[in-house]
Parts: C-alpha cells; sequence; structure tokens
C-alpha cells in the first residue's frame, strides 16, 4: 500500500474494481487478453502479433505523456471505438468463471459504507462490472458503479471521478480514490484535488477502515 494522501474530511470513497476489490491474476490478464485476441481475430492477424501492437502503442503513448493508456484508449488508435469496446467487454468477460464472494471483503466494505458514499469507478462498462461486484457478494455496498458506457471515456480521464463526485454531492476535497494503478486511478484524483491510495490488491483494503478510523 502506498498513501499518497487522505483528506482531513472524507465524504466519498472511490473504488476501482479490478486488481483491487480481488486479487486473481490469471482473471486480470484474462479480462485484457480476451479483448486482444478479438482484435486479432478480427483483423485476421496472429495473437501474438496482436499483443505486441497494442504493447508497442502504450508504450509509445507512456513515452510521449508519462503516464500509461488504458487498454480501450490504446485500441481506439487501431480504428476500435470505445462503443465497439464496451460491447466487447459485455460478451467477452465473465467474471464468475474466475471469482467467488470474499466475506472479508464484505465485512470491510459494509464498514465503510456506513460512514462514506462508496462508488465503484472503472473502465469496464457497467455490466461486467456488476457481474464482477455480484460475484465478490458486494455490490449492495455500493451506491453506484460508474463504467466505460456511464461517461464513454476510460480513465484516468477526469470525467468518471467527477461523476462520481457529483453523486457524492461533495467537493473533490472529501473525495479518496482507491486502486492498484497509480497512473490509471490515483494520478489524477491527486491532480484534482482528491485524495488517493495505491493498493497492491484485496489484501491491502481490508486495512482501509483501521487506516480511517476516527476519521
Amino acid at each position: 500500500m502506498n498513501i499518497y494522501r487522505i483528506p482531513e474530511r472524507i465524504s466519498c470513497i472511490i473504488f476501482d474494481i479490478d486488481s483491487t476489490l480481488y486479487t486473481n491474476a490469471a482473471y486480470a490478464r484474462e479480462q485484457v487478453d480476451v479483448q486482444i485476441r478479438h482484435f486479432a481475430d478480427i483483423r485476421g492477424i496472429a495473437h501474438d502479433e496482436a499483443r505486441g501492437m497494442v504493447e508497442q502503442r502504450r508504450d509509445e503513448y507512456a513515452k510521449a505523456h508519462g503516464r500509461k493508456i488504458s487498454l480501450g484508449n490504446a485500441l481506439v488508435h487501431f480504428g476500435i471505438p470505445i462503443s465497439e469496446s464496451i460491447r466487447w467487454r459485455e460478451s467477452l468477460i465473465e467474471p464468475a468463471d474466475f471469482l467467488s464472494e470474499d466475506p472479508r471483503l464484505r465485512k470491510t466494505l459494509d464498514e465503510l459504507a456506513a460512514r462514506f458514499f462508496l462508488v465503484a469507478v472503472t473502465n469496464n462498462p457497467v455490466l461486467p462490472a456488476r457481474k464482477t461486484l455480484d460475484a465478490l457478494g458486494v455490490r449492495s455496498l455500493f451506491r453506484d458503479i460508474i463504467g466505460l458506457d456511464t461517461t464513454g471515456v476510460s480513465k484516468p480521464h477526469e470525467k468518471p471521478f467527477l461523476a462520481a463526485r457529483d453523486l457524492a454531492r461533495c467537493p473533490e476535497a472529501e473525495c479518496l480514490s482507491v486502486g492498484d494503478r497509480y497512473d490509471i486511478d490515483i494520478a489524477l484524483p491527486l491532480e484534482l484535488g482528491m485524495g488517493g491510495i495505491l493498493v497492491d490488491g484485496v489484501e491491502d483494503v481490508y486495512k482501509i477502515p483501521a487506516l480511517l478510523d476516527g476519521r
């Protein structure tokens, strides 16, 4: 865990979902790779060639802009609009094949939901995000889900984070973003004046109630 900033007053906690609320390397890889394989099949090229193309684009973007780019934004470069990415993810991603209920996560989020407005913000569309939270047994603890199809843009765009702020009806300074990728989940919220906690997976999420105890 890396604590970048914890607001003096917290009204809203913005949680990333994938590789934040669960730790499952196989599922994290499959979510990306299933889309790249689909892209390759559409283009009629080898899967490895498509992986190389996407990786090269992401590397080039990082060197030019100093931060990483999401898979959805990388695919836009190859003529795949966000609207198409949304359809792919809705049909190709099945969280229940990899995830199961996490009672410890449920207890953790239950404690936080009693004190703060919890919003899930993800680069997946709402449908697979909802399936993921259902598989983990925690969907009822989130006030809402902001997905790729909610704002039409991927993190690290400001729109998803500001949408979460608007739902919570609080200023940016009272929002705390929690996620597993600094460039995607943390850097921009910090620029917006929010707090940020970088986690290595769900084991770090379990520690957050104690970390915020007394606030």
